[in-house]
């Protein structure tokens, strides 16, 4: 099997894409046809994919180092650079918003190669996010997904006010409006209820959407959690 800077190479790529039943133009509808990928036999190219359960406990023991300030900087040496460039395997996803205050790779105290990151505003679970994740998932061999959002979430905190917004602005914000459906919006914390409300919505919905992710976690060779982190202190906590 050829692989590229980590990525499968094109032979096997469109190989694994017929096999899932990706045409040429489904990069600009929809990745992958969840029909046809339910019965679909998929292979990582992850010789060692690293379990859900120690995956999570290998990001809250590194969120614990950042707010201890006793952060290693794990895996950012000139040695991990030339080693990653080779091949990726990163041993977990993460699904967090675009803004500037929550870069995964330092709250969690990982390196080069440690996480497959996808961010965009609000956390929200769109059909891109959707097809990276299942790449990480088939092909890199992720065994968990971590949906982050946070506190004070600008995205959120628009939906809430459900007012008109300007130009494209309004794809992220109506991507999180189902989440606040039945939130009762009435206690003092009605921002964290809110964004803790979006990371479950957006954990399901990944579930839901993708036959991929589905049949993973059938196999019980993935997990998809939630998590809240805290801008005032650093602090990441799995939301239930």
């Amino acid at each position: 099997m050829s692989q590229i800077n980590g990525f499968v190479g094109r032979r096997y790529f469109l190989k694994f894409a017929s096999v899932m039943g990706i045409g040429t133009g489904a990069f600009g509808h929809r990745f992958w046809d969840t029909q046809q990928v339910a019965a679909a036999d998929v292979h990582s190219v992850n010789p060692n994919p690293v379990n859900a359960n120690e995956a999570i406990q290998r990001l809250l023991n590194g969120n614990q180092r950042f707010v201890n300030q006793q952060r290693k900087y794990a895996d950012r040496s000139l040695e991990r650079l030339q080693l990653v460039a080779k091949a990726q395997y990163p041993f977990a996803a993460i699904l967090g918003c675009a803004d500037s205050r929550v870069p995964a790779e330092i709250v969690f105290d990982q390196g080069l190669g440690d996480l497959f990151v996808v961010r965009v505003a609000g956390n929200v679970a769109s059909d891109m996010a959707i097809g990276s994740l299942e790449y990480s998932t088939a092909v890199l061999g992720s065994q968990l997904i971590v949906v982050l959002g946070h506190k004070r979430c600008g995205a959120v905190t628009e939906a809430i006010k459900n007012e008109p917004l300007p130009g494209r602005i309004g794809f992220v914000v109506e991507g999180i409006k189902p989440a606040l459906a039945n939130l009762k919006l009435t206690t003092d914390n009605t921002s964290d209820n809110a964004v803790k409300a979006n990371v479950k919505y957006q954990a399901k919905k990944l579930q839901e959407s993708s036959g991929i992710l589905a049949k993973f976690i059938d196999a019980g060779k993935l997990k998809i959690v939630g998590a809240y982190y805290d801008l005032d202190t650093g602090k990441v906590n799995l939301v239930n």
